[in-house]
């Protein structure tokens, strides 16, 4: 088998990973406290990305890129992950990662208002065209959806791709002057005593006996599986493939996690999941064909998205 195809089963299985891990975190609601969850996957990555940086050569990060990294752990753990699966045990798996795909959008959106970058036509046609359709799932429901409240969970959701974007767009610099491991287990460093004052009471107060052999094996799938493993996953196949081959790929977690909501009857697809799935979808080609160099962007989406789900 070549190293071609190797690297697209790896994004394939990354993707099944992210798609799968919509419903496997909801399996945990009412288990854990979304907090708590938080805290440990924090903190479990943060010792494996550490151990595993042991491995790897890399310059000593320079102490002026120490604020920026301090500030990525709020934005990439901290925001990211406590308003993910706060907002997922809220809201429902097939909304959550219908607004996920949302973010190149808002991170064109970021590059035009702060970083000045221009504006065709069709660019600002793709972002108004995504925007309509994230707003179109949050705000055309049907009665009676999953979710103890799926609205503000969904809410949740999109400020936390707003956040994760923001991320994106401020982590570049780092990612090219630095190895990846490096930037990430730096972030996750800070991010992790960010989460604390927010798990640590949830911790606490956790009883462990409720959890049955299921609950458990969902939360080693959260924490190693679809943070750890799809991001060596990741790296891997982005040395044999272009970024924006790889960035096609996360079209498909929408996809797989409607397939596993629907299976584990977690929730049901409707037609306006499906209306605000297409104009996101739309909106990103129409953003994706006016950007003269979108390899960068599309690089940190893949690589790092296993800090995200």
């Amino acid at each position: 088998m070549g190293k071609i195809v190797k690297a697209h089963l790896a994004l394939l299985a990354v993707n099944l990973i992210y798609g799968a891990n919509y419903s496997i975190v909801k399996k945990l609601e009412g288990y854990i406290d979304p907090f708590a969850l938080v805290l440990i996957r924090a903190v479990v990555t943060m010792l494996l990305l550490w151990i595993t940086g042991l491995f790897v050569r890399d310059k000593i990060i320079e102490k002026k890129d120490f604020r920026r990294l301090m500030l990525l752990g709020v934005f990439a753990v901290a925001l990211n992950q406590l308003l993910f699966i706060k907002g997922l045990f809220m809201g429902n798996a097939i909304n959550a990662s219908i607004i996920m795909i949302f973010s190149p959008v808002v991170v064109i959106l970021i590059e035009i208002l702060f970083l000045k970058e221009k504006a065709p036509l069709i660019r600002i046609a793709g972002i108004i065209t995504g925007i309509a359709g994230a707003f179109t799932l949050l705000f055309f429901r049907k009665p009676g959806v999953t979710g103890n409240s799926p609205f503000i969970g969904d809410i949740l959701i999109f400020i936390n791709c707003i956040a994760w974007s923001v991320y994106m767009v401020m982590v570049k610099p780092l990612m090219l002057k630095y190895k990846t491991i490096t930037v990430v287990k730096w972030i996750f460093l800070f991010g992790s005593i960010y989460v604390l004052p927010f798990g640590w009471p949830a911790i606490s107060s956790f009883k462990m006996a409720a959890m049955g052999a299921e609950q458990w094996a969902c939360v080693a799938y959260v924490v190693v599986g679809s943070t750890f493993i799809a991001y060596f996953l990741n790296t891997y196949a982005l040395t044999e493939l272009s970024a924006s081959v790889a960035s096609t790929y996360i079209y498909l977690q929408p996809v797989i996690a409607t397939l596993f909501a629907v299976a584990l009857n977690q929730d049901t697809l409707d037609v306006v999941k499906i209306i605000s799935a297409l104009l996101i979808v739309t909106g990103i080609y129409l953003v994706s064909r006016s950007r003269k160099a979108p390899v960068k962007t599309a690089a940190i989406i893949v690589t790092d998205e296993d800090i995200h789900d």
